[in-house]
């Protein structure tokens, strides 16, 4: 089914940030908004531009509504702890592995109170380690697919109720993606929001993760 206007103008902005941000604050002039977007769906017609200017309020209207949702979300931050461990890497495992192998070498890595995050995927198992591990897991398993190295860990430790929040995962990626920073990896437990990133992009993150 073909979709409307409304719908190509709410999925357009929702998909550029900077946009749907500006909107939000009320920052953007319709005229030229409903012109921008006509030209990049190419519905340049009149009557398709007076509905883009039409959805565009209307999405503006219910943004605004979403302020005091952003205020819980922000508290919440503010109140997070940030840690960052660098000398990271990440590991992609075939599943054809020896698992009692890779039992040995998380006990050592935990024994001696150090990072050790394992994901079983259909296909294959991400761990992500310190750098200093590395060697042991390259002489030991030989089903290895793929090894990322010079990584950090991002680490929001956050108050109990961000359960209770909703968007605070969406709010924390669009962070990253305006920034055009690559999210290598993302996993959370509970309190714990954790992101993989590049070592080098580690001093800009900090930049937009104050809150």
């Amino acid at each position: 089914m073909e979709k409307s206007t409304t719908e190509l103008t709410n999925e357009y902005i929702h998909n550029h940030p900077y946009i749907k941000h500006c909107l939000k604050q009320g920052l953007l002039n319709y005229s030229s908004l409903s012109r921008h977007i006509a030209k990049e769906l190419k519905i340049e017609k009149k009557t398709s531009m007076e509905a883009i200017l039409i959805a565009a309020r209307r999405l503006e209207e219910k943004l605004k509504k979403e302020k005091s949702q952003e205020y819980k979300i922000n508290k919440l931050l503010q109140d997070s702890e940030i840690q960052i461990k660098n000398k990271i890497c990440t590991i992609i495992l075939s599943k054809k592995i020896n698992f009692n192998i890779l039992l040995k070498i998380e006990s050592e890595i935990k024994n001696n109170n150090n990072i050790y995050y394992l994901i079983e995927g259909n296909e294959s198992y991400l761990l992500i380690i310190q750098e200093k591990y590395c060697e042991i897991i390259e002489k030991e398993i030989k089903e290895i697919i793929n090894i990322e190295k010079n990584l950090s860990l991002i680490n929001i430790n956050s108050r109990e109720d961000i359960e209770k929040i909703p968007g605070v995962i969406a709010y924390l990626t669009s962070l990253f993606a305006e920034n055009e920073i690559n999210i290598i990896e993302f996993l959370s437990c509970w309190k714990d929001t954790l992101f993989i990133v590049k070592n080098e992009d580690t001093q800009k993150i900090m930049t937009f993760l104050k809150f």
